[in-house]
């Protein structure tokens, strides 16, 4: 059991650094130390960036000497996902045919915490190009999760939620195009927030889906996600599809009194573990007690969700990755006599097998005598997945829901049973399908220790009411929560 009731690490460590009790230099190179420590046998980290975290902090104790205020997030050690493009700094979407790329530009969200002098500790493992549940389509090697390193720590994020929930990082940007910040944070026991699409600039997140793909922050606690979601929101103009989102930090801590909480059948009826379903009725019976109403939804365009997701997201993926062919930047096969040998052999030889099974199936449905029976169909089959999902925001204000309808999944998993392993997803696809925001809180643990995440779900550019609903939830069941992972920087 947690023995104080949960706060946020993002303040707590800026007020320990402006009253004197740490320097910034200090706490980075205590995470520095942990990440040392601890990441062998957790593969988290794929690549640290010690001399650009102490040249930051350095910047930082600077202020702190002369006085100067510090922004929400500034001086505080955090990391990213390896398919978020950071100058100067090499970025492969953990898969051997981007070795050696280093971009020239910085994604929108790290020019942002970069002008606040956020201390970038290093990038995180991730399944390649973000395909997968697991990480372990990584071409590092998978994430493990720190409950339990024989279990894994979740994908596609899965690296970021293991640094963040072994405390070696105080929080972390991901991206989510099927359920990817989510379900890893559900499977260590943390915070995930898949935020509206639109409302955080896509800008240098190297593309997997792009009608589908967001980048959120993964969190320790729901008012750290509100902190570092309202950084990143905000319009942009490199992204034609982000028109920015409200900040929601200021309206945490409000009264659930009246709130509706939808429950949709559908979304129970595929969980897999008793301790899963026991979790959720407790977490539904926590929010009576908090005075919110639940309301009973039927939605059975549900089914159609994992289908219509895996036809879409493979579609662009294809059509994504078609500019990986070894001419301008990563790898290159040795051996080739012509331009298409070279072509064909370098995507053969730098592609894993998870993403060539996507290419694949994406080609599949987008070419002649197959576009309209599949790609086609499920493009209208998302439009009434969409208005469904309209209407159900007219009879609740949120939606609760397993993130996941097990618990972390053993280490080779998926290597036994593909389509078992996509079927972690249903629960949360349809939140990208129709662009929704979505957020994975802790609400328990199973036999073996394990945590359970629930996911909340609100309508399109409400993470006021989003975040309101999760951070009650924390605030008064905070003695269920399962102990964090001893190891890292405790504080």
């Amino acid at each position: 059991m947690a023995e104080t009731k949960p706060t946020g690490v993002i303040r707590k460590l800026q007020k320990m650094m402006t009253d004197g009790s740490i320097s910034c230099r200090e706490l980075t190179q205590r995470y520095l130390s942990a990440i040392e420590k601890e990441n062998p046998g957790l593969n988290a980290y794929i690549r640290v960036t010690p001399d650009i975290a102490m040249e930051t902090a350095a910047r930082v104790d600077e202020k702190l000497a002369k006085g100067i205020p510090l922004a929400p997030l500034e001086g505080i050690p955090m990391t990213l996902k390896d398919n978020i493009s950071t100058d100067g700094i090499e970025t492969t979407c953990c898969s051997k045919i981007l070795a050696g790329y280093t971009p020239i530009y910085d994604a929108f969200v790290w020019k942002v915490l970069k002008a606040q002098n956020a201390v970038l500790l290093g990038k995180t493992n991730m399944d390649e190009f973000a395909m997968g549940s697991s990480s372990e389509n990584s071409c590092y090697g998978g994430s493990n999760n720190p409950y339990n390193p024989q279990y894994v720590a979740g994908g596609s994020s899965g690296g970021v939620a293991s640094a963040v929930s072994a405390h070696l990082a105080a929080y972390g940007l991901g991206s989510d195009t099927g359920g990817s910040i989510r379900q890893p944070a559900s499977f260590c026991g943390i915070v995930g927030l898949k935020p509206t699409y639109g409302a955080v600039s896509r800008f240098g997140l190297i593309a997997y889906a792009s009608s589908l793909d967001q980048i959120g922050p993964i969190t320790t606690t729901v008012e750290d996600a509100a902190l570092v979601y309202d950084a990143i929101c905000g319009a942009d103009p490199m992204d034609s599809t982000c028109c920015g989102g409200e900040k929601v930090t200021p309206s945490l801590g409000g009264s659930l009194e009246g709130m509706r909480i939808g429950v949709a059948r559908e979304y129970f009826d595929g969980i897999r573990q008793q301790d899963v379903t026991d979790a959720l009725n407790n977490a539904i019976a926590a929010y009576e007690k908090l005075g919110a109403r639940i309301v009973p939804l039927e939605l059975p365009v549900l089914q159609y969700a994992l289908p219509v997701y895996y036809i879409l997201a493979c579609a662009e993926a294809a059509s994504n990755l078609g500019r990986y062919d070894g001419i301008r930047y990563g790898y290159r096969t040795s051996h080739y006599r012509t331009v298409d040998e070279m072509i064909c052999k370098t995507r053969s030889e730098g592609f894993g097998p998870e993403v060539k099974r996507r290419i694949l199936l994406g080609n599949y449905v987008l070419s002649s005598g197959y576009y309209d029976a599949y790609y086609k169909k499920a493009q209208n089959l998302r439009q009434n997945i969409l208005r469904a999902l309209e209407d159900t925001f007219t009879q609740c204000d949120v939606m609760l829901a397993p993130t996941v309808p097990m618990t972390a999944f053993p280490k080779g998993f998926t290597s036994q049973s593909q389509v078992e392993t996509y079927l972690t997803d249903i629960c949360t696809v349809p939140v990208n399908i129709a662009g929704l925001p979505g957020i994975s809180i802790p609400c328990g643990a199973d036999k073996k220790g394990l945590p359970i995440g629930m996911q909340l779900i609100a309508n399109r550019f409400c993470e006021k009411t989003l975040l309101s609903a999760a951070y009650g939830f924390e605030q008064a069941t905070w003695q269920q929560h399962i102990a964090p992972a001893p190891m890292g920087v405790m504080l």
